[in-house]
């Protein structure tokens, strides 16, 4: 019977690594997603920045025109009080000053009541000639104030549609440079996709060679014997292939794409501990860097090169078997951004 239970337990399907690598595979692109996400925010308020202070400049203006505004309306609604009271007193001057003529052709010619009745009309019509100079240098101020209130209107009004424009102006600027970087997102899918299409072709179809989202994953054993840094043969063949089709790929990515290829080590969880290699972070970092050195020898920019090493802590199979710890033992090649 435990033989039995044992061969129906062998004969099960396991769908833990699958699950795990589709999981890993989702983390990955919610990931990439939000690092475009930032990066396109950064870009945009780098870009924006400089609209940032002259929209902000131009606000003050339109506030310090507001305030202008504002005092000198307020100057011409005194002056209109002013010039209303004034034109009242001169038609209280002209009427009083009609009265007296009235009363002086009333009055008999040369007689006391006559002279003071001229000196009263004399000295009226002095009064109202001042208060007629008086109420014309009040037109002149309130016409001027008048002007100065057209001329100040046109300028807020002028600084209101400058400020709409460059309103929509930035809005322009963010929609272009997401478009920018969504294009750029696109460019490098594409050279990504291409890529992978380049290796499966020059690869092969190997058991030992699978995709994984958007990295290429070796078994160690391709390139590295047990507990070695050290390139075989075989694995000096693999990568000969490999460097023609990134040398390949190089040249169709757009310039203004900042690409590298990352070649990140991992190991199973069993323990190493040798003078060369002290720790499973020693070795998964030594294996990267060994592939990195060797890209570079096949002709392969350094500039578009990046090693790193994950030890033991990013298993694709959470087992202890030997199938599992084979899985683990892996070399990734991912192309993205900078």
């Amino acid at each position: 019977m435990p033989l039995a239970s044992r061969r129906i337990r062998q004969g099960q399907a396991d769908y833990w690594p699958g699950f795990v690598d589709a999981m890993a595979t989702l983390l990955l692109v919610i990931i990439f997603l939000l690092s475009i996400f930032m990066l396109s925010q950064f870009y945009l308020s780098q870009a924006i920045t400089g609209k940032d202070s002259a929209l902000e400049s131009l606000r003050a203006q339109i506030s310090q025109l507001t305030d202008l505004l504002a005092l000198e309306q307020l100057r011409t609604s005194e002056l209109e009080t002013s010039l209303t009271a004034m034109t009242a007193s001169l038609a209280s001057a002209e009427e009083e000053q009609s009265r007296l003529s009235g009363l002086l052709l009333s009055a008999e010619a040369g007689g006391d009541e006559a002279n003071a009745l001229r000196a009263e009309l004399t000295e009226q019509e002095k009064l109202t000639a001042e208060a007629q100079a008086q109420v014309e240098l009040f037109n002149q101020q309130l016409a001027a104030l008048r002007s100065q209130l057209s001329s100040l209107e046109a300028a807020l009004e002028a600084a209101e549609a400058k400020d709409k424009a460059n309103q929509t102006q930035i809005a322009d600027l963010g929609r272009r440079l997401n478009s920018a970087l969504a294009q750029k997102v696109q460019e490098l899918a594409r050279a990504r996709s291409e890529f992978f299409g380049r290796l499966r072709v020059a690869l092969g179809n190997r058991d030992d060679i699978q995709i994984v989202g958007d990295r290429f994953v070796f078994q160690s054993e391709v390139f590295f014997d047990s507990g070695s840094a050290a390139l075989n043969p075989a694995g000096q063949t693999e990568l000969n292939k490999i460097a023609t089709a990134i040398r390949e790929i190089a040249g169709d990515v757009p310039d203004d794409i900042n690409w590298v290829l990352r070649i990140d080590g991992h190991s199973d969880s069993q323990p190493i501990s040798t003078p060369e290699f002290p720790s499973n972070w020693h070795l998964s970092a030594g294996r990267a860097i060994s592939v990195v050195r060797y890209l570079i020898d096949q002709g392969v920019p350094p500039n578009r090169l990046l090693a790193a090493g994950f030890g033991e802590f990013q298993p694709l199979a959470d087992g202890a078997s030997t199938d599992d710890l084979r899985r683990n033992r892996r070399i990734e090649f991912k192309l993205t951004e900078r």
